[in-house]
C-alpha cells in the first residue's frame, strides 16, 4: 500500500514540473518545437488560475482598499520588469509587454483611464499616449525647400518594456470571520511610466511616472496565469503572474487608502516631506496588521 501511495505521488509531482517547465525542450527535434506540448500533456492539462472562493458580504469583519507604488528597481520586484528585451522567445515576457500584446491582439478588451473603473480607453486613445512620432529640424528645412519629408528625420519613440518604473496596484485587505483571518485580493494593475511628451526631457519633474491605463485584474486570470515571471531560484518552475500578484510577492509603498476625505493620496495631506510620506504608509500598513493581531489579543 505505502509502494502505491509513493508511486501515486511520484506521478502525481512529475505531472506538476511538466506543467510549469518549459514544454518539450529536452524532446524537441527543432527549435519550433521548444515549447509544444504533446497529445498526452495537453489530454491530462488541467492548469487553470486558482479560483477565488465565495466571500460573502456578511462574512467580511473588516476591509481596506489601498493603492501601493511598486517600484522596479528594487530587486524584489524585479521579475515585474524584466526581461525589457524582446529577444528570450515568446515564453519570456516582462510583465509590460504581456500586457501590451494582450491588448493588441484583443484578448484584454477593457482598459480604463483610472482606477475606478469610470471610463473606458479607446484603442486610439492609448495607442496616441504610448507613442510620439517627432519631425528633426531638418526635416522642417527639408519640408520647406522641398514640400516633404524623408522617414529618416521622422522619429518615432515608443513606450517599452526598459520605460516602465513602477506599477501602481490597487488592492483589498480584508479579515474573513469564517476563515479567522486577513486576506488580500488585487483588483487592478497600471504600468507607470514618464508621459511620452516628456520621456526625453533633461527636467527630472517633468519624468514623472504616471499610471498608463488601469486593468482589472480578475478579468485577465487566465491571461496572467499563462504568463510566466522567472523563478531565480528554479528555471523548471517559473511562477505565474497570476500568482505573484495574488500573493502579494512584491514589495510596494502605499500611496493612498480609501479614506473620507475622497481617498485624498498621502502626498496631498503630507507634502515635501519624503520621510514623513514613508511614515505615513508604514503607519496605513500597521493598522491594516493590528486589526488582525488585536483579533486574537485576549
Amino acid at each position: 500500500m505505502k509502494i502505491k501511495q509513493l508511486l501515486l505521488t511520484f506521478v502525481g509531482i512529475l505531472a506538476f514540473n511538466s506543467v510549469f517547465a518549459q514544454a518539450n525542450i529536452l524532446n524537441a527535434k527543432i527549435p519550433e518545437e521548444i515549447g509544444m506540448k504533446t497529445e498526452a500533456e495537453l489530454l491530462l492539462d488541467n492548469d487553470k488560475p486558482l479560483e477565488y472562493g465565495y466571500v460573502g458580504d456578511r462574512d467580511i469583519l473588516f476591509s481596506k482598499i489601498i493603492w501601493e507604488n511598486v517600484v522596479l528597481d528594487e530587486r524584489a520586484n524585479f521579475p515585474l520588469y524584466f526581461p525589457t528585451e524582446d529577444n528570450l522567445g515568446s515564453n519570456r515576457k516582462s510583465l509590460f509587454k504581456v500586457l501590451k500584446d494582450n491588448i493588441d491582439n484583443g484578448m484584454i478588451s477593457k482598459v480604463y483611464s483610472d482606477s475606478y473603473f469610470t471610463t473606458e480607453i479607446t484603442n486610439k486613445d492609448l495607442e496616441n499616449s504610448l507613442k510620439k512620432i517627432d519631425t528633426l529640424p531638418i526635416g522642417y528645412d527639408q519640408f520647406n525647400a522641398d514640400g516633404y519629408i524623408d522617414p529618416e528625420y521622422i522619429i518615432t519613440t515608443k513606450i517599452q518594456s526598459q520605460d516602465i518604473k513602477s506599477y501602481l496596484i490597487k488592492g483589498m485587505w480584508y479579515f474573513d470571520k469564517r476563515q479567522g483571518e486577513m486576506k488580500y485580493r488585487i483588483l487592478a494593475l497600471a504600468p507607470a511610466a514618464p508621459d511620452i511628451n516628456f520621456i526625453d526631457s533633461d527636467n527630472e519633474a517633468d519624468k514623472e511616472p504616471i499610471g498608463l491605463f488601469w486593468v482589472f485584474v480578475p478579468e485577465i486570470r487566465d491571461i496572467l496565469h499563462e504568463a510566466k515571471a522567472f523563478n531565480n531560484k528554479n528555471s523548471a518552475v517559473p511562477i505565474s503572474f497570476d500568482h505573484l500578484l495574488n500573493s502579494h510577492r512584491f514589495h510596494g509603498l502605499i500611496y493612498k487608502e480609501e479614506n473620507v476625505y475622497g481617498d485624498r493620496e498621502v502626498k496631498e495631506y503630507i507634502a515635501e516631506n519624503a520621510l514623513m510620506q514613508l511614515l505615513e504608509s508604514e503607519r496605513i500598513k500597521d493598522k491594516i496588521r493590528n486589526f488582525e493581531q488585536d483579533m486574537w489579543s485576549y
